[in-house]
This record gives C-alpha cells, sequence and structure tokens, in this order.
C-alpha cells in the first residue's frame, strides 16, 4: 500500500471519528470538497501544506494521517488472543 492509499484510509477513519463530513473539513481546511474526497479515494496525492492544512483541521498530528495502521491479526480457531 502507497503512502496516498494509507492517507486516504486514516483520514476517513479520522474524520468519520468526529463525525465530520466531506464538506465540513473541506470548510474546516480551506479546501474544496471535490479536492477532500479525491484525496479520500486515493485519487490524487496531497501535498505537505495540504497535509498539515488536515490535520489541522482535525486537531491530529499530521503523522496520524500518513502513518500505517498495524493489520488485523485474524485469530486461530480454538486459540487465545
Amino acid at each position: 500500500m502507497d503512502l496516498k492509499e494509507i492517507m486516504a484510509i486514516n483520514m476517513r477513519r479520522l474524520r468519520h471519528d468526529q463525525n465530520l463530513t466531506q464538506e465540513q473539513l473541506a470548510a474546516r481546511a480551506e479546501l474544496s470538497m471535490r479536492y477532500v474526497g479525491s484525496i479520500e479515494r486515493a485519487r490524487v496525492s496531497a501535498s505537505v501544506t495540504v497535509l498539515g492544512r488536515l490535520a489541522a483541521a482535525m486537531n491530529v498530528d499530521p503523522c496520524e494521517l500518513i502513518r500505517p495502521r498495524p493489520a488485523r491479526s485474524k485469530a486461530v480457531p480454538g486459540s487465545r488472543g
């Protein structure tokens, strides 16, 4: 998975966690809703400046938008964990 896809997943997750619409996030970050949607669909790469604006709009560290999340391990039947 490349950084563009990682950012798309993280941005969508963080936005949903904060109960924000794409329109609300776009307004806070002073970006177009179409551009925010394109980032969330991994159709465009965000610049470092845009990364910072989105992070500030969601009150998170910019690293949270590009940090890969560990894959969920699948539990093996009969095992604990």
